[in-house]
């Protein structure tokens, strides 16, 4: 297992991996002791801080590093209905639930995306509540500004 952790626009972010790929992505990690038992280890974690940085300066729209999440099957089956929402789009906890065949189940996928333990990379953010924003593990404001962020690169490409 390795850990890395940088600087980014939206706080100190910390990736965990393991022989599969990125399990873990901890937001506003400042606070956040390194994990115990892991090895830091930059280096083979820099394909993914570099996305990350990307994708953050709006240059990036897509990311190509392997994801090994853990959870259970319906936590897995709702990430990966996610990884389905376009850059820039957005969709309701009731869409989805409907888009998985799981017609008012709205709170359950609303509590897998918010066990989501890989956020940016697998778009938990792109996910609103059918009267608002609805929650996210990086707070609200974090949310509408990686929402304006996406908006705002899609227009210019």
């Amino acid at each position: 297992m390795a850990f890395t952790r940088f600087s980014s626009p939206i706080g100190e972010i910390l990736l965990c991996a393991g022989a599969a790929g990125l399990q873990r992505v901890v937001l506003a990690a400042e606070q956040t002791p390194d994990p115990p038992g892991e090895v830091r280890d930059d280096e083979a974690l820099k394909g993914a801080r570099d996305q990350l940085l990307g994708y953050l300066a709006g240059r990036r729209r897509h990311f190509s590093v392997d994801l090994a999440p853990g959870g259970s099957d319906f936590q897995r089956q709702v990430w990966s209905a996610l990884l389905r929402v376009p850059y820039g789009e957005t969709r309701t906890y009731g869409q989805l639930a409907r888009q998985l065949g799981r017609e008012g189940a709205a709170r359950a996928i609303g509590a897998a995306s918010g066990a989501n333990p890989l956020p940016l990379l697998i778009p938990c953010h792109r996910v609103v509540a059918a009267d608002g924003l609805g929650g996210y593990s990086g707070g609200p404001d974090l949310k509408r500004r990686l929402l304006a962020l996406e908006e705002s690169s899609g227009a210019q490409a």
